[in-house]
C-alpha cells in the first residue's frame, strides 16, 4: 500500500468518525475501510470492559462468530497490545513465539499473519484494532501499520469524546448455535450452495437483526434455525443439545414449543377473529399464555372480535406476533415483518417487537432489508454470498420510536 493510498484512506476514516453520530456505526465503518484497504480476512475492534480486566469485541468480521468471546487484558496478542500499548505485526504465526492461538481460529480458519494496534486516547489504552490474514496471502507492511495506527488514534479520541461504558456479556446463555453450516439445493444437473459455512450464536434475551442483499441466504438460515429446513453440512445446537439431524417428533415438538414465527405475509385465518386466531395456536401447546393477554400485550384487546379483513396491515401483523408469543417461545423468528407496511404501521410492529425482547425476555431474530431497523438491535449480523460478513454489537440500541426511514 503506497503513501498516497494511506493518506486517502486516513481522510475516509476521519470523515467516518467525525460525521457519523452513532459511535458503534462510526467504529464499524472505520474497520470496514481498513479491511477494504488492507484486504483483511478477519478482524475486530476490542474494547476494555468497565472493570478494565477483559476485552470485549465490539465489532468483528470474518468466518468466525466471536461475539461471546472475551479476552483477559494481557493475554493473547490483543491482550498483550492493550496491556503494553505497543503495536504487534506478526508475519508468520507458526514461527512467532508471541503467538499462542487466535480467537478467529475456528471452522477451518488458520491465522497466518496478524496486525494489532492499541487504541490509545492519550491517557489510557482502552482496547485495540486487530486484523488477521490478508486475502492476497501477503503479510502486513509498514504502510499498513501506519494506516491502522492512525485509524486507532482517531477512533480512541472519538470514543473518549462521546463517552462509552462497555459491559462484559459473556455470561449470556447461548440458545442456538450454528457451526460451519452449509445448505445446498439441487440446481439443474448439479447443486447450488446457498449457505457456505455459517458460524453464529444466538443468545438469550437479545434482538438480532440479519441484514444482506436478496439471495445472500438470510431466509434459508432462518428456516434452518426454525426447523423448517435441514442443513446439508455442519452442526446445529439448541440449548446445548445437538439438533443437526433431529427426528420428526423432535422437529414437531421444537416448532410447536420452542419457536414462534412472524412472517411478511401475516398468514392469519380469514374466517377466525383476532382472538380466535390466537386461541387456535394456544390450544396446540400445554404451557401457553392466556390468548386475551397475548392480544392485550400487542395493544389490540379492543379488536379481539374483528376479523383479519377488518384490521389494518399493522394490526394484522401485531396479531401474528400475539399468535407467536402466546406459546411462550424461547425465540421468535421474524422474516421481514415490516416490509409490507408503511412507516407508521411499521413502527407499531417494531414497538411490539421491542416490548417482546426488553420486557418479556424473549429472543428475537429478525431478517430485514431496512438498515435503519438494525439500530434497535443488540447485534447486527451481515450476510454476504452465503457467509457471515460481519457482526456488530450496538453500544446503545435505539428505541423503536427513535427510528426514522
Amino acid at each position: 500500500m503506497d503513501k498516497n493510498s494511506v493518506t486517502k484512506a486516513t481522510w475516509r476514516i476521519m470523515e467516518q468518525l467525525l460525521e457519523v453520530d452513532d459511535l458503534s456505526e462510526a467504529l464499524s465503518g472505520s474497520l470496514e475501510i481498513i479491511s477494504d484497504e488492507l484486504g483483511g480476512a478477519a478482524g475486530a475492534i476490542w474494547l476494555l470492559d468497565e472493570s478494565g480486566e477483559r476485552l470485549v469485541p465490539m465489532f468483528h468480521f470474518g468466518p468466525t462468530d466471536i461475539s461471546g468471546v472475551t479476552v483477559e487484558n494481557g493475554v493473547g496478542i490483543e491482550g498483550l497490545v492493550t496491556k503494553t500499548g505497543k503495536s504487534i505485526v506478526i508475519e508468520d504465526a507458526s514461527r512467532d513465539p508471541r503467538y499462542e492461538g487466535s480467537v478467529f481460529d475456528e471452522g477451518g480458519f488458520v491465522t497466518k499473519t496478524m496486525l494489532c494496534v492499541p487504541l490509545n486516547n492519550l491517557h489510557d489504552v482502552i482496547g485495540c484494532v486487530q486484523l488477521a490474514n490478508r486475502k492476497d496471502r501477503g503479510h502486513y507492511s509498514e504502510d499498513d501499520l501506519v494506516l491502522c495506527e492512525r485509524m486507532a488514534s482517531l477512533a480512541a479520541i472519538t470514543i473518549e469524546e462521546k463517552g462509552l461504558i462497555v459491559r462484559d456479556t459473556v455470561d449470556k446463555k447461548v440458545l442456538i448455535s450454528l457451526r460451519d453450516v452449509i445448505k445446498e439445493f439441487p440446481s439443474g444437473e448439479g447443486v447450488s450452495r446457498i449457505l457456505k459455512g455459517i458460524n453464529l450464536d444466538i443468545y438469550e434475551k437479545e434482538l438480532v437483526v440479519i441484514l444482506g442483499e436478496s439471495g445472500c441466504g438470510k431466509s434459508t438460515m432462518m428456516n434452518i434455525i426454525g426447523g423448517m429446513d435441514s442443513l446439508t453440512e455442519g452442526t446445529l445446537t439448541v440449548d446445548g443439545r445437538d439438533f443437526t439431524r433431529p427426528t420428526d417428533d423432535e422437529l414437531t415438538a421444537f416448532r410447536r414449543d420452542y419457536v414462534g414465527f412472524v412472517f411478511q405475509a401475516y398468514n392469519l385465518m380469514p374466517n377466525l377473529t383476532a382472538l380466535e386466531n390466537i386461541q387456535f395456536i394456544a390450544e396446540l401447546v400445554e404451557d401457553h399464555m392466556d390468548p386475551a393477554e397475548a392480544l392485550d400485550r400487542v395493544g389490540l384487546a379492543s379488536r379481539a372480535g374483528r376479523y383479519p379483513a377488518q384490521l389494518s396491515g399493522g394490526q394484522q401483523q401485531r396479531v401474528s406476533i400475539a399468535r407467536a408469543i402466546v406459546k411462550r417461545p424461547r425465540i421468535i423468528l421474524a422474516d421481514e415483518p415490516t416490509a409490507a407496511l408503511d412507516y407508521t404501521t411499521g413502527l407499531e410492529v417494531l414497538r411490539v417487537v421491542e416490548d417482546v425482547v426488553r420486557n418479556q425476555g424473549t429472543t428475537v431474530l429478525m431478517v430485514t432489508h431496512n438498515a435503519e431497523i438494525a439500530k434497535m438491535a443488540d447485534r447486527v449480523v451481515k450476510l454476504r454470498s452465503g457467509k457471515v460478513a460481519s457482526i456488530k454489537r450496538n453500544l446503545h440500541p435505539l428505541n423503536a420510536d427513535d427510528l426514522v426511514w
